[in-house]
């Protein structure tokens, strides 16, 4: 397996930071309270997830400042593109309903893909304190952290906004759809 090089350049970095500070001073509501420098410098000092970031931001994510854990010091980013991000849709729940579709496979799925990224999926109770900042995911749904038991049995949970509520379903994990993707978490 090559190793994947998980270092921007100096211009990508720059770049990177100009939209990431761009985003969060348009979106103030989203994280009150917090300061773009203080987020920037820890950013620059973990540059690994600076590369997550840029992977997020690549496949239309949009992430943003979120939060802030008073106990570890972490900055919380997540995707808050309008849809599910354009660049992580189609895609079935995990590695094992990909392999048990027997016809019409989907490119990948969401778990592996999160991995690769080094960010993690979403949960419903995250999903849902994102929805509290804005309306997300109008048109297009996202997959979520399925629990073990549900798994197990073969599903996976995703959620959405419709009638001005969201919504968690469920499918077949070995499902996909053109409109659904999945939103992801980062920690710096």
């Amino acid at each position: 397996m090559t190793k994947i090089n998980k270092e921007l350049s100096l211009e990508q970095r720059e770049e990177l930071l100009g939209t990431l500070k761009a985003r969060f001073e348009k979106n103030m509501h989203r994280h009150k309270g917090l300061e773009w420098a203080n987020v920037q410098a820890k950013l620059e000092a973990n540059t690994e997830k600076l590369w997550s970031l840029n992977e997020m931001e690549g496949t239309g994510g949009e992430p943003d400042v979120v939060g802030y854990d008073k106990e570890t010091g972490d900055y919380i980013f997540y995707d808050c593109s309008a849809e599910s991000p354009k660049g992580r849709r189609s895609v079935c729940y995990d590695r094992e309903a990909l392999e048990s579709r027997k016809k019409h496979k989907p490119e990948n799925n969401a778990i592996d893909m999160a991995t690769a990224m080094g960010i993690e999926l979403l949960t419903e109770e995250q999903y849902r304190e994102l929805q509290k900042l804005e309306n997300f995911d109008m048109k297009t749904s996202s997959w979520v952290q399925t629990p073990a038991n549900i798994r197990k049995l073969g599903g996976a949970i995703f959620c959405d906004r419709r009638y001005d509520t969201v919504f968690m379903y469920h499918n077949g994990a070995d499902s996909y759809y053109a409109a659904r993707g999945f939103r992801g978490s980062l920690r710096v």
